[in-house]
């Protein structure tokens, strides 16, 4: 199942596709206006409309695609059965199932005037709203995020899906405002609630952060399977079994993102949830340390790392079907394939033996353990009440301001 690129990032050097991003910025900010206009004027959420789904070929977006469902993969591959627990495969729950809510009965935050509370009843959520004296109460359908640093809440209010202006953090084991809520009080009731997603934004949400709801253009909620499963990443099953079953090897009719070159894999398929360099930086609402959470496009802006080397790929540190290890000391054999070692300082002989290996980058004079813990420091994104690890590779010294 052979599938083109559509990213400049495969087919151009690191140089010439920031330069080429840098020409595009103006043009895409005037883009994205455009599309906000458009999807704004669509009404009511989930009604169709919108292009990124269809200009972005990696997401099995296939119109009447038939998928089978992780349950009927693991009957072959029986190695892989722990993905469904994993932070892609939790990503997201439909409330009756999510973890956090039926662990936390009871979650209550009041700022000012206004009061939230989550309750659990039976199978259900409530999320409720009081300014003291109305109040408005929703059940939550979906929970996003499996809780490692917090969870978000969609409900259905007046037709619309919408977000909850609260959401569960697990550092406060407790409720505060969501991302981007922080600096503005609410004004109203209404406006405390949260906000209606609009079309385009539901259909990239479920996207990646759900299996098989895609349909086409289309957000079909009914059809979902929660979380991150085997076909998000390796398209619909059913045609694949069905080669399996007839033996037909030479097409097996599946897509295996391990066969792609590790710049596509990076910035066009992990990119495509994960946020590419494309998408960070033609995006002038993502400024700042808010980027430090976006994966691929802090690698390849790694300072002296070749995004087209193998050992750079994504998979090369995680396994997609595990959750990511948090031992710093897993990924110093990583670091060890490009860099040469200590011991190479003192030696030139050791030095070029090393790079006959392929271990041509410089040798790190502080320390050969736990790497990761100084190159790749942890930052907390205010309002988040979590580090993130940062992926752009460099020399950290102290005091420097962060480099967005």
């Amino acid at each position: 199942m052979r599938r083109e690129p559509f990213s400049v990032l495969s087919r151009c050097s690191k140089q010439q596709t920031l330069v080429i991003i840098l020409l595009a910025a103006a043009f895409a900010a005037v883009l994205l206006t455009e599309v906000t206009l458009q999807s704004s004027a669509q009404g009511p959420a989930m009604s169709g409309g919108g292009d990124r789904l269809a200009a972005t070929p990696w997401r099995p977006n296939k119109k009447d695609a038939t998928y089978v469902g992780p349950q009927a993969c693991v009957k072959c591959h029986e190695t892989e059965t722990g993905q469904r627990s994993t932070a892609m495969g939790r990503a997201m729950q439909p409330a009756a199932i999510s973890a956090v809510l039926r662990t936390n009965p009871r979650l209550t935050f009041r700022s000012g005037a206004y009061s939230y509370e989550i309750t659990r009843k039976g199978e259900q959520s409530l999320y409720t709203v009081s300014n003291g004296t109305q109040t408005f109460s929703e059940p939550i359908l979906y929970s996003f995020g499996q809780g490692k640093a917090g969870q978000t809440y969609i409900y259905r209010h007046n037709g619309e899906l919408h977000e909850s202006r609260v959401s569960f953090y697990r550092d406060l084991q407790g409720l505060d405002w969501t991302m981007g809520y922080q600096l503005t009080l609410p004004s109203s009731l209404d406006d405390a609630l949260g906000r209606a997603i609009k079309v385009n934004e539901a259909r990239e949400c479920f996207a990646c952060h759900s299996t098989a709801a895609i349909n086409g253009l289309e957000l079909q909620l009914d059809r979902l399977i929660p979380g991150i499963t085997c076909e998000a990443c390796h398209g619909p099953g059913r045609d694949h079994i069905a080669a399996m079953e007839a033996k037909r090897l030479d097409d097996k009719h599946i897509f295996n993102p391990g066969k792609m070159e590790a710049d596509e894999l990076a910035q066009e398929f992990c990119g495509s949830c994960h946020q590419s360099a494309e998408q960070v930086l033609t995006n002038n609402l993502l400024q700042g340390v808010i980027r430090v959470r976006f994966q691929p496009y802090r690698l390849f802006t790694s300072r002296g790392h070749d995004p087209d080397d193998a050992r750079l790929r994504c998979t090369a540190c995680h396994n997609p079907h595990e959750d990511p290890v948090h031992d710093a000391a897993f990924y110093d054999p990583k670091c060890l394939s490009c860099h040469r070692s200590a011991l190479s300082l003192k030696s030139a002989a050791l030095a070029k033996a090393e790079e006959n290996e392929g271990r041509t980058d410089k040798a790190c004079p502080v320390a050969q353990r736990l790497c990761a813990s100084c190159h790749m420091p942890k930052i907390e994104v205010p309002g988040t009440h979590f580090q993130f690890t940062d992926h752009r590779i460099r020399i950290v010294r102290p005091g420097e301001p962060f480099p967005s």
